[in-house]
């Protein structure tokens, strides 16, 4: 089976020297010269990808990044803006955390995005891990940074994106909707209604059925427009260790994106399965299942070794390892910790070859996300890199699936 291979970037703002480098520039992530010299060159890429064959191409959504590392802000703005740039690519985010956000807002933003790209594109939603602004940005529901422990917060984090995305599609499928959660309620206030609604007629009798009542009260509210695809967008959701994210995503036909090693997205592929096979969706094998690898394609050992050292040390010291160090592995030596993540992956082209063919050996993966730290990694290597993927690498697991290939599997609204 051909894979839906996807370029995903995580900008970063080049610096030299690493945290010492970063801080002699500091702010870098607010340089206004550096930033336009990434907006440019992301939609050069974004057309590469395209002429080179590439299924998809991804931005992710991250704030205050003052340093430079992950300056992502407006994934909605940047699908629109590569989506101009290009004519045949599916493009889409991984994406929006959605507990930080208005549901409806997302839905509608989505639906004309998706109107946009006639269909090419792809709604990606993750929990947040990042405290310094999750716990800001979300504070209107309530919900704070998650690292997936089951304790309160967690559970917390968890009851608000599940109702967000609930009433994100409930958005895309009903004419007239009405929501009851534990933060956010349609009509408001629920039990009574928006109540003198001054065109409450035009509205009972132009709009969608049900939105008012005998009485004048607005009693369901229908979000425009509907999106160009049917019933709705696919949606992606990215995932790192959570097994009951997976079995979540399995009963609603949402593509996981998987930042774990290949002993994990094996497992949680069979869970997948599963799952959806208890819910009468039964898939092969793989099926809407999305590793995420870094990858880097150099001419030796030793040149796969510098690239990571310089494109991806800096960021893996002194962020990811912040975070998820239990989890990469990661010890004194910066550049062993990156290999004993198990998520960079490279060498040579055969040595890459053999890394990408083993771990689609155990799951032939629908999906397959590729990262590059651009722009610490320059553009033309960057593009360099990705031409080996899609002439070298993939061929030797089934080549690279066309942009105009559908999902296997995607259906309407949750499974209870």
């Amino acid at each position: 089976m051909a894979v839906k291979a996807i370029v995903q970037l995580y900008p970063v703002v080049p610096a030299e020297g690493g945290a010492e480098g970063r801080a002699a520039r500091r702010p870098l992530g607010r340089d206004r010269g550096e930033y336009q010299k990434i907006m440019r060159d992301w939609a050069r890429i974004a057309k590469h990808a395209e002429d080179l064959g590439f299924w998809g191409f991804a931005g992710i959504e991250h704030h205050f990044h003052s340093e430079g590392y992950e300056p992502a802000p407006a994934p909605g703005v940047v699908n629109a803006w590569l989506g101009a740039h290009t004519s045949r690519i599916n493009i889409g985010t991984n994406g929006y955390p959605i507990a930080t956000h208005d549901a409806i807002r997302v839905a509608e933003e989505c639906a004309v995005l998706d109107h946009m790209l006639e269909g090419r594109f792809w709604a990606g939603l993750s929990r947040g891990y990042q405290s310094r602004w999750t716990d800001i940005m979300g504070q209107h529901h309530g919900a704070q940074a998650t690292i997936s422990d089951g304790g309160a917060i967690d559970q917390r984090n968890r009851q608000v994106f599940e109702e967000q995305v609930e009433l994100m599609l409930k958005a895309w499928t009903e004419d007239a909707l009405e929501f009851k959660g534990s933060t956010y309620q349609v009509p408001f206030p629920y039990d009574t209604g928006v109540v003198g609604y001054p065109a409450a007629d035009s509205a009972a009798t132009m709009g969608a059925p049900g939105e008012v009542d005998a009485d004048g009260t607005i009693r369901k509210i229908s979000v425009t427009p509907a999106p160009y695809t049917r019933p709705h967008p696919p949606v992606f959701v990215a995932s790192s260790s959570s097994e009951e994210s997976i079995r979540y995503c399995a009963r609603n036909g949402f593509v996981v994106c998987s930042f774990s090693p290949a002993s994990k997205t094996t497992k949680f592929a069979e869970i997948y399965a599963e799952e959806a096979a208890k819910v009468g969706h039964p898939l092969p094998l793989g099926a809407n299942q999305a590793p995420v690898r870094w990858p880097h394609v150099t001419d030796s050992a030793a040149a796969f070794d510098k690239a990571l050292m310089d494109y991806d040390a800096d960021i893996f010291e002194n962020f990811y390892q912040k975070f998820f160090t239990h989890k990469m592995q990661a010890g004194s030596d910066v550049l062993q910790g990156i290999k004993n993540s198990g998520l960079f992956l490279g060498g040579t082209v055969d040595d890459t070859r053999r890394q990408f063919s083993a771990e689609w050996a155990q799951v032939p993966y629908e999906y397959s996300i590729l990262i590059w730290h651009w722009a610490q990694q320059p553009t033309d290597d960057l593009m360099r890199e990705m031409e080996l993927m899609a002439t070298k690498v993939y061929p030797e697991i089934g080549g690279m699936a066309p942009p105009e290939e559908k999902p296997l599997a995607q259906w309407a609204v949750p499974t209870p």
